[in-house]
């Protein structure tokens, strides 16, 4: 058997024909020697942030800082990144997978080239902001609580005092955290400027191969499609939430909403979803179903951290530690339809991950975009209030199953304007935060949260919202991707139906059981891996490049 670092110099020599040029060669042993040096890094790298986020460790989130700032100091070898950018210019490399690599290795190499005393400020700030949202807990009325504790009172809880003083609780974090992400962001946008950009949003955009005009024309389509159908719908759910706190809808604040950030979908109508959860085992329905549709996940669960304790990481993630299939999720379940939709969600990330060709070349065994992942996972997560699936998966009678469907269209498009309208205040603060982070951030935050969501801001209130928001520090300017995965999510929800169900209607379709689903995705997506640009792949699964049409026709119309 060959060794993996041995993979691409064979594929090469397939590939070549004639053999490959002197360039190609080249390319090749530098590849080789390359991932000989980050594979191992890198799942190390990974292992330790898994025992830091399970853990609360602090000299865990110490070692992972050193790993990654190791990672890191690899990528920003400027000798290897002159080699990389001097051949990718010389048009010597036609074999195609060992281009992919190329182009894949110098936006890697390019977003690394940060003077080493500024890069390891970056990496052990970056660190130390997010060990403080790890192992912060919120106090409220004078007792340390939980994310999920929040939740519930803002999920159930009338009385607007209390309401108000969860929702203060939520912030805390910002406050702690706000000086932190400020500096991080002057500090990328330092590495950034010396590269010839004008911020860091600017060089993250173009280093994932996306252009901000491009996501600017997304975003500006979508505020206009969504204005007036959001407008009608939150009218609704603020009238049924101010009757139901017992005060008018002028009287409504960012605490009436059930989350703290009115990203989520009030739980507000007739049907209360989470019933049909409480006394289900969320980790047992989401295995049944994966397996159901050929992609097994039960070593997965086996390998992963699913419940909340002190000290442990309070979200949600998914994380490939070696690309050789050990694949992991952490969660802090409760049997609540959220969280039903969080598994699939986190699921979603690892059966893309697990099922990547392993034959495939190290650099190429990944998602084709981030947002392409995202995709995936939003795809199976929208599964929790689906109907059709959860008569399936949980055994209902068809009058449970009609009383679901009755209201689920209205939860599934109040969902997706609700998420559409927060991303857009999430990608204009991050680009205004990256333009200018001296400016008054707190207002600003909240002049978007009116412009975009229609909620009003607390009067008197100056204090760092926006930084309990920790895709700031974790995932920046990332999170557009979240939105253009759920447009994913509605071309892929179409493609599937239409053409490889050939359901005549999306109505009724749970997808429970669809062996042929699963297939789709191990060969369509998962197998393609990195193999080509983002949107080329889309159109390869699905007959077209990324359109806003399905979503659009799914929720909006």
């Amino acid at each position: 058997m060959l060794k993996r670092s041995a993979v691409v110099i064979f594929l090469v020599t397939l590939a070549g024909g004639c053999g490959p040029s002197a360039g190609e060669k080249e390319l090749a042993h530098f590849i080789t020697k390359h991932v000989e040096k980050i594979e191992p890094l890198s799942k190390e790298a990974n292992l330790s942030y898994w025992r830091a986020a399970t853990t609360g460790a602090s000299e865990e989130y110490k070692r992972y800082s050193e790993l990654d700032l190791e990672l890191r100091q690899v990528y920003s070898d400027s000798s290897a990144y002159a080699f990389l950018k001097k051949i990718r210019s010389s048009n010597q490399v036609s074999d195609p997978l060992l281009a992919r690599q190329m182009d894949l290795l110098y936006f890697d190499f390019l977003e690394n080239q940060i003077e080493p005393g500024l890069l390891k400020r970056i990496v052990d700030l970056s660190a130390a902001v997010e060990e403080k949202f790890s192992t912060y807990r919120a106090t409220l009325r004078g007792a340390k609580v939980t994310s999920n504790e929040i939740d519930r009172i803002l999920k159930t809880e009338t009385d607007s005092r209390i309401r108000r003083q969860a929702w203060e609780a939520s912030k805390q974090v910002g406050a702690l955290v706000a000086g932190d992400i400020v500096e991080l962001v002057k500090r990328r946008n330092q590495a950034a400027r010396a590269l010839g950009f004008d911020d860091y949003h600017e060089l993250s955009t173009a280093t994932r191969e996306q252009k901000v005009e491009q996501l600017d024309a997304i975003f500006d389509q979508l505020y206009d499609l969504t204005g007036e159908p959001f407008a009608v719908l939150k009218a609704e759910l603020d009238s049924i939430l101010a009757g139901a706190y017992g005060i008018g809808v002028p009287e409504l604040m960012p605490w009436h909403y059930h989350d703290p950030f009115f990203q989520e979908t009030p739980l507000v109508y007739e049907l209360d979803l989470d019933a049909y959860y409480k006394d289900a085992d969320i980790a047992e329905i989401a295995s049944r179903f994966y397996a159901g549709i050929g992609m097994p996940v039960e070593d997965i669960l086996s390998a992963s951290d699913l419940y909340e304790r002190e000290g442990k990481n309070p979200h949600a993630f998914c994380t490939d530690i070696d690309r050789e299939g050990d694949v992991r999720v952490l969660c802090n379940l409760q049997n609540t339809e959220r969280w039903m939709e969080t598994m699939l969600h986190e699921l979603g990330h690892a059966v893309y991950d697990k099922y990547q060709d392993r034959d495939f070349p190290f650099l190429l065994r990944r998602y084709a975009h981030v947002f392409t992942t995202e995709a995936v996972a939003m795809f199976f997560g929208r599964l929790s209030r689906d109907a059709a699936w959860m008569q399936s998966m949980l055994d209902l009678s068809d009058e449970e199953r009609g009383q679901i469907a009755e209201m689920s269209g209205k939860y599934a498009r109040l969902k997706q304007l609700i998420f559409a309208r927060w991303a857009m205040v999430m990608y204009y603060f991050e680009k205004a935060l990256y333009k200018d982070p001296d400016a008054d951030l707190n207002r600003l935050w909240w002049d978007l949260v009116e412009k975009y969501q229609g909620v009003t801001r607390p009067p008197e209130r100056d204090e760092p919202d926006w930084a309990a928001k920790i895709h700031f520090t974790i995932a920046p300017c990332y999170y557009h991707n979240y939105l253009l995965g759920e447009l994913l999510a509605s071309q892929l929800h179409h493609h599937i139906v239409q053409e490889l169900l050939k359901a005549p209607s999306p109505e009724g379709v749970s997808l429970a059981g669809e062996s042929a689903v699963g297939g789709f995705f191990i060969k369509r997506i998962f197998e393609a891996g990195a193999r080509w640009p983002w949107n080329e792949m889309i159109e390869r699964a699905t007959g077209e490049p990324l359109t806003a049409k399905y979503f659009v026709e799914q929720f909006v119309r």
